[in-house]
């Protein structure tokens, strides 16, 4: 196209503003499409990640049963307490990784009477509450209706009368069998033990050429725990 002067007044204002619109829509087309396609890439990372999630099967499994042993409240008063054992509910939540492993979160709640000494009167019965927060791993060793597993967690107890109130370190370990008769809807039997730790202290023995021998004491009591656990398998 030859070239041709542009046009002084209104008519030149009119060109000016339709380069700039043009301008703008090369500028919008330009540098929008590949933001949009960066978004829809972005999209599809997330629906891509979030397939297997999907396709596991998170398992809330409500549970009640019996606990035996009150080490800690036997140290702490000299008497025994409760050794027929006492009620404990709770429920567990347990997420799906691989190869049968499982990432578990436990809470779990235990009311106890315990003999209280030193009255003018003899002993008194007080309530005392045991809590524990734990979390861990769930490794089952089939894949059917029944599913054998063992199981292990740390975490920490919370040991409370009245307004007193006590929380330590636990491990806990157990095993047990989880029986699904229908896909989302099964039993699981479950059986455990728990040592808690009261107090720990290292004390020096003796130093060799700048080598240390450390004797560790720890005062750590068990608790022994029964449970039946109604789990709900969830998508």
């Amino acid at each position: 196209m030859p070239w041709a002067p542009r046009p002084a007044g209104p008519a030149a204002a009119d060109d000016g503003r339709a380069d700039a619109r043009a301008g703008w829509y090369d500028l919008c087309c330009v540098t929008a499409m590949p933001r949009r396609s960066a978004y829809i890439l972005v999209a599809a990372i997330i629906v891509a990640s979030a397939a297997p999630l999907r396709a596991q099967s998170v398992e809330v499994a409500p549970f009640g049963g019996i606990r035996f042993g009150g080490g800690f409240f036997e140290a702490s008063t000299g008497v025994p307490v409760d050794t027929d054992g006492a009620p404990a509910v709770g429920v567990t939540v347990d997420i799906p990784l691989s190869a049968g492993l499982q990432v578990e979160a436990a809470f779990s709640h235990q009311t106890a009477s315990v003999s209280l000494p030193g009255r003018p009167f003899g002993p008194v019965r007080a309530q005392v509450t045991v809590d524990h927060w734990q979390a861990g791993g769930l490794q089952e060793y089939l894949n059917g209706r029944a599913r054998p597993f063992l199981t292990g967690v740390l975490g920490l107890t919370r040991y409370a009368s009245g307004g007193d109130n006590e929380v330590r370190f636990t491990a806990g370990a157990g095993g047990g069998v989880k029986l699904f008769p229908v896909p989302h809807l099964g039993v699981r039997l479950d059986g455990r033990v728990f040592a808690t730790i009261l107090d720990a202290h290292g004390t020096g023995v003796a130093c060799v050429n700048q080598v240390c021998l450390l004797a560790l004491h720890v005062n750590v009591v068990w608790q022994a725990e029964f449970t039946a656990r109604l789990v709900v398998k969830l998508r």
